[in-house]
């Protein structure tokens, strides 16, 4: 193996490429032994700046002064925007063209820049860079899973179609036509917002490479002309949302077959200047505390408590099994109590990011808003029941439901009242959650995966975001929990962990992203609960169900 090409070897000279280097020229940028220094340097005594290797990069490379020929520029004028010599600078020697001007001392300003230039390379790593590669990735799942989404929108048409009689093939052909060129529209759409995202990726990975080189570079006159585009890559493009079509059937009249067999709502997208936000730099992870620590208990004067939902590190919602849904401070004051639209009691609440309240009820089969004071209807379903709901990071409602016969469980995402996705069964067609209508609490995690408590299977069933299962687990192991893992309220962290009721057993599994058992909470005299939540500081909220009593838990360090 050649010594001067081994990851093993030391540094050698370049010029004799054999001698070990000593020296280093901070203008040529050349490694050098002290035998090759005069060589080196013969060309031009004055040019070059030879220093010890260890203070390679550490001299800086003025510009010469166009005026004054043996001078090198150290200084700046404010008014002209040029770099100038010791000799301009000086009042007495220099032209009129520079009296009364202001000099800064490049090597400070240099400086100052270098700063800039780190910082901009920082951003752009850790921020702007991985904020398109979400946004680049968020667009390929669209067209991964658009098939998909098309495939069973095809085959709800084909179902209905096959309902009526042979003379009306020939429309149910022309709508599937429609949904074909809906579809080659969409991916159109979505294709060319992703070329856009990819072009913009391209320039901020250009502009990385280029300040990485400036960073390493020591030439002034480069780094003066650096000028930061990060404004520009700050300013992210407008995102694109596509809804897809909706088929309604109506009932047969052949005389008017083809209004008669449905109607499509035309393919529609819309762009939200807001739609994308810039990633927040990522801190240090947290560690689960060795001994979990209860800050505060609240007693809420209810019985049959079931769901908490955190407003703020200091407020949170509960509700029971009453009509009233309360909002406490963590000092046990009630600031607000809504009464639910239908008078009976809510089966699951949640709050929104602006800080509304969202609740299902299972009377009259609807979701609801609370904002500024006014319910909303969001959904009403119709041969289904909402059992649980949970906001997600981009703001649409996951909700439980099960059917009216309770033979069937499913998660629907919802955008508004638009369905985007149905979640019910696995890649071997099996039911995803047990069927029948014990309660399914449901949250997102962090990795954007789902997560559902299935108290009926006796375990928490995660999928992707795609609807794919990613594991189940059925509790850990024990010798000192001895009842069945019957699973109840669940929550998710910033750490992207797990954490779900072990009601019987009076504990709390942690669990990493993967389903990973990490711990219990078993130490602050849990008992029956049911309602879990994290709030932005990741202290834990405990709803116990017959005590009324909320327990405030920090965890995580």
């Amino acid at each position: 193996m050649d010594p001067r090409h081994s990851a093993q070897d030391v540094v050698r000279c370049d010029l004799c490429e054999t001698a070990i280097v000593q020296m280093y020229c901070d203008f040529c940028h050349v490694n050098l032994c002290f035998a090759c220094i005069g060589k080196h340097i013969a060309d031009d005594y004055d040019k070059h700046k030879v220093v010890p290797f260890q203070n390679r990069k550490s001299t800086l490379v003025y510009p010469k002064c166009s005026t004054h020929q043996n001078k090198v520029c150290e200084f700046h004028c404010k008014e002209c925007d040029i770099f100038v010599c010791s000799l301009c600078n000086d009042n007495l020697l220099s032209s009129d063209k520079h009296k009364g001007h202001t000099f800064s001392i490049l090597s400070e300003i240099y400086n100052e820049r270098k700063v800039d230039i780190t910082k901009d390379s920082e951003e752009i790593e850790n921020i702007i860079s991985p904020t398109y590669e979400e946004m680049a990735t968020d667009l390929k799942t669209q067209i991964t899973n658009l098939d998909g989404e098309y495939v069973k929108f095809t085959t709800v048409v084909t179902k209905h179609g096959e309902e009526w009689h042979k003379e009306i093939d020939n429309v149910i052909n022309k709508i599937k036509n429609e949904i074909e060129e809906m579809k080659i529209k969409h991916l159109e759409i979505l294709k060319k917002h992703l070329d856009e995202i990819k072009q913009i990726q391209s320039l901020i990975e250009q502009s990385l490479i280029t300040l990485k080189e400036m960073e390493e570079s020591n030439e002034v006159s480069v780094t003066m002309e650096y000028r930061s585009k990060n404004k520009e890559f700050r300013k992210l493009p407008p995102k694109v949302r596509v809804s897809l079509p909706t088929f309604s059937p109506n009932t047969i009249d052949s005389e008017q077959l083809y209004k008669s067999l449905g109607f499509l709502i035309p393919l529609s997208f819309t762009t939200d200047e807001n739609g994308y936000t810039l990633k927040k730099a990522e801190t240090s992870p947290k560690e689960l505390m060795d001994e979990p620590e209860l800050v505060t208990t609240i007693n809420t004067g209810y019985k049959n408590l079931h769901s908490v939902a955190c407003l703020s590190e200091e407020e949170f919602w509960i509700s029971a099994l009453l009509s009233d849904m309360k909002c406490f401070n963590v000092q046990g004051t009630v600031i607000n109590t809504i009464k639910t639209k239908s008078g009976k009691c809510p089966r699951d609440i949640a709050v929104t990011s602006d800080g509304d309240l969202v609740y299902c009820d299972r009377i009259t089969k609807t979701v609801n808003k609370v904002k500024s004071g006014q319910t909303e209807e969001v959904i009403r379903l119709q041969g289904w029941i909402p059992i649980q709901l949970c906001v997600t990071s981009s703001g649409d409602l996951l909700v439980t439901m099960y059917s009216d016969d309770k033979t069937q469980c499913k998660i629907v995402r919802y955008s508004g009242s638009t369905e985007k996705q149905t979640i019910q069964y696995d890649d071997e067609g099996k039911p995803l959650y047990s069927g029948n209508a014990i309660i399914k609490y449901i949250s997102e995690n962090r990795n954007l995966d789902i997560c559902v408590a299935d108290n009926g299977a006796g375990a928490v069933v995660v999928v992707d975001q795609a609807g794919k299962l990613r594991f189940k687990y059925t509790g850990h192991s024990s010798t000192t929990k001895k009842k069945a893992f019957i699973p109840r309220g669940i929550t998710t962290d910033s750490q992207s962990q797990i954490l779900t009721v072990d009601r019987d057993n009076h504990c709390i599994h942690i669990l990493d992203q993967n389903g990973q058992f990490l711990r219990y909470i078993d130490n602050c005299d849990l008992k029956y609960s049911y309602g879990l939540c994290v709030d932005k500081s990741d202290n834990l909220f405990v709803a116990e169900c017959y005590s009324g009593n909320v327990k405030k838990i920090k965890y995580l360090q």
